[in-house]
């Protein structure tokens, strides 16, 4: 073998791999509402979990990206451990996919996908258009590579020193070996089955060789998910390994069959003259099989995940983003619904801050007010955190409407935020006067308890709005008019605060926080306010049902 025709062989590779991500970045984007949806709707039942997984997997065409995937919707708590075992073996069959459309020899379509999908991304115009041609560019790339592979490739037919390292590969422990590494170096085992049969195609090597490298081929796609799973939950470390054990079981099982049966010969009868097919098909049987096999028996494969790595996963520390993962950006509309709910929790803290620093006023309650200052480091720790991953989702090709959801967010986050801070000037006011260097009048805390309920009000309505994309016209006019209340009230109430103090039954202290604690809560109805109306322009939320549960968090 040349240098010459080495290079090739890196150049047909590198754009294999490209060609492979080009396809399955464009069916991701093309799809990806859809694949959130199927997420969304993963139940408990395994089995459909195992649907789900090949699905998505056939679409984004690599086991490798949709557990790691998976390990991202763990640690985030999207998923249990339980509905990922299911997925996780659903992928492995959806990875066959690649393999049996290359061993159908679809090459000769190579040349006029790359033309058509070039034309399809430069000059037409919708999304959807350009993300169709992305997938048949890639398509045509990824074809086009395995032929310059297979060209490559041709001399080490008439090599002898490759044809004596290939009858090696017929031990057991070489073939799985091989095929273990080199899958764990390029992280796919779609690309490296691909490499195979273009050996396979190049007359370089048969079936009695290849059989035991695909089964280690197996076991390398698992080094990717196991790199992802680092740093994350003992349950996101658990999905990884079950992915290791499912392959390790099912290429322990079938070099048993191998040795033992004539399953080689019987794959070869199948398609006879054509390796490249065989191999296919043998890659098939192994993940159907050891799929059918194991995802009965799926318990025990968690029960022995949990006895590799023991213990249980330490409670989330309050400064910690309980919804939003890294990996998850490598699906943008998950990623979407995902910081939505990183949101709700923020205004429910948001909320929540706001009656506790009220209660620590009203009832002088030290303990609310340790809650409000734990919660404001919360707060601060979310607005930073959610901004960044906000810009970061921001990079990434998004629908239209899920553009416009996280434009919105970036003044939604700064708004809550803003509101913890107004809660925190209330709850250092509580102190002044928990520790007696104050008091109000009954009337001022009346009036002050009026005030409460009003901006509470405004505070639930305007994230029902907020929900609802600013459509519900009845609900916005209220929070106009409730708004509007509010700042009609404020005046009114330091006019009869300025009373009190010249009738002398309000000391000037107390006055200076009566009006502090006014100019407090006219700001939260202010920030509610921009909440409620951050999305009105936009037509369509994709999320429902935003923050369903604040209204039932008790005053």
């Amino acid at each position: 073998m040349t240098i010459e025709n080495f290079m090739m062989l890196l150049c047909g590779l590198g754009l294999f791999l490209y060609g492979m991500k080009l396809m399955g970045d464009g069916l991701e984007l093309a799809a990806g509402s859809r694949l959130k949806t199927m997420i969304e709707r993963l139940t408990t039942n395994k089995y459909m979990g195992a649907l789900i997984g090949f699905a998505v997997t056939a679409v984004i065409q690599s086991s490798s990206a949709t557990t790691v995937m998976v390990v991202g919707f763990v640690n985030a708590g999207l998923m249990t451990l339980a509905q990922a075992v299911g997925v996780i073996m659903g992928a492995n069959i959806g990875t066959t996919v690649t393999g049996f459309m290359i061993a159908i020899k679809l090459n000769s379509l190579a040349p006029i996908a790359i033309f058509l999908g070039v034309v399809m991304i430069m000059f037409c115009k919708k999304n959807n258009h350009k993300h169709i041609g992305q997938i048949v560019c890639g398509f045509g790339i990824l074809f086009y590579g395995m032929t310059v592979m297979s060209t490559a490739m041709e001399p080490l037919s008439e090599s002898e020193f490759f044809r004596n390292l290939f009858v090696q590969m017929q031990n057991p422990l070489l073939g799985l070996l091989i095929g273990l590494v080199f899958t764990a170096l390029i992280q796919s085992s779609s690309a490296s089955v691909g490499v195979l049969q273009a050996l396979a195609a190049s007359g370089a090597i048969g079936l009695d060789s290849a059989i035991y490298v695909i089964y280690g081929q197996n076991i390398g796609t698992c080094v990717t998910a196991i790199m992802a799973s680092a740093g994350t939950t003992k349950t996101a470390k658990r999905t990884a390994t079950v992915h290791l054990l499912f392959n390790v079981i099912g290429a322990t099982l079938f070099t048993c069959i191998t040795l033992l049966t004539p399953f080689t010969s019987l794959i070869k009868s199948i398609s006879p003259n054509n390796v490249m097919m065989q191999i296919s098909i043998v890659h098939i049987i192994f993940n159907i099989v050891t799929t059918s096999i194991l995802l009965p028996l799926s318990n025990y494969l968690v029960k022995l995940a949990c006895k590799i790595i023991p213990g249980e996963d330490r409670q989330r520390e309050n400064l910690s983003l309980q919804y939003l993962d890294q990996r998850i950006l490598n699906t943008p509309p998950i990623a979407v619904a995902q910081v939505l709910k990183e949101v709700e929790r923020m205004g429910k803290l948001a909320r929540t801050n706001f009656l506790n620093s009220m209660e620590a006023l009203f009832y002088k309650d030290t303990e609310k007010l340790e809650e409000v200052g734990e919660n404001e480091k919360v707060l601060n720790f979310l607005n930073q955190k959610i901004t960044e991953y906000l810009v970061q989702i921001n990079g990434l090709e998004l629908q239209d409407p899920d553009r416009e959801v996280i434009g919105a967010l970036f003044h939604v986050v700064s708004d809550f935020e803003r509101i913890g801070d107004h809660s925190t000037n209330i709850g250092e006011m509580a102190q002044i006067i928990i520790d007696n260097k104050a008091s109000l009048s009954e009337a001022a805390a009346k009036e002050l308890k009026h005030m409460q309920d009003l901006v509470l009000t405004v505070l639930d309505d305007s994230i029902r709005l907020f929900e609802d994309g600013g459509r519900n016209k009845e609900l916005a006019d209220q929070v106009n008019r409730i708004e509007q209340t509010i700042d009609d009230e404020t005046e009114r109430l330091k006019e009869n605060h300025i009373q009190r103090l010249t009738n002398g039954t309000c000391t000037p202290q107390s006055g200076a926080i009566y009006n502090d604690m006014l100019m407090n809560l006219e700001r939260i109805a202010d920030h509610s306010t921009n909440i409620a109306f951050s999305t009105e322009h936009i037509e369509h939320l994709p999320a429902k049902g935003l923050l369903p549960t604040l209204t039932n968090v008790t005053a």
